[in-house]
């Protein structure tokens, strides 16, 4: 058995799970107090990216997917598999996304860019390093491309 605590939560105007217009958000971690010091931050602002893994604990465990779907149930694209998506109702609800860092102001870390609802738990916090980007050329089908129109709103 593999047992989580929340490092933090999520803080922000969005309360409920939607796709689009996520930069439109104003979004921060609040790390737990009773954890960690402002000295669990010393350093991170040399770099401009972070990725925060959270968990989706908002997502009804009636509705994981296990199985092939067509992202957001539209007939127009292709059936794949939960793994070949980045759907929300996936098998262990956890998320991961890469976000600008703003500012650090004590054990508040504010983003650009986080797609995680208000008091969502997180996971982890990882400083974005080049060198663990995609090595190679990066691609991906079209379908995903028209998907993500308006996710970020800008």
């Amino acid at each position: 058995m593999l047992t989580l605590a929340p490092i933090g939560f999520v803080r922000s105007t969005r309360t409920k799970m939607e796709d689009n217009n996520w930069d439109t958000e104003n979004i921060h971690v609040e790390l737990d107090q009773a954890q960690f010091s402002a000295d669990a931050f010393a350093g991170l602002a040399a770099f401009s990216h972070v990725e925060i893994v959270f968990c989706l604990d908002q997502v009804d465990p009636a509705k994981i997917e296990t199985t092939a779907r067509h992202p957001r149930n539209n007939p127009d694209w292709p059936r794949v598999g939960i793994f070949a998506q980045r759907g929300k109702n996936r098998p262990n609800r956890i998320g991961t996304t890469i976000c600008r860092i703003r500012k650090i102001d004590g054990l508040d870390l504010y983003l650009e860019g986080l797609d995680a609802i208000d008091g969502s738990p997180v996971l982890d916090i990882k400083p974005w390093v080049v060198e663990f980007g995609p090595r190679g050329a990066v691609f991906q089908p079209e379908w995903m491309s028209e998907l993500m129109q308006g996710y970020w709103g800008r």
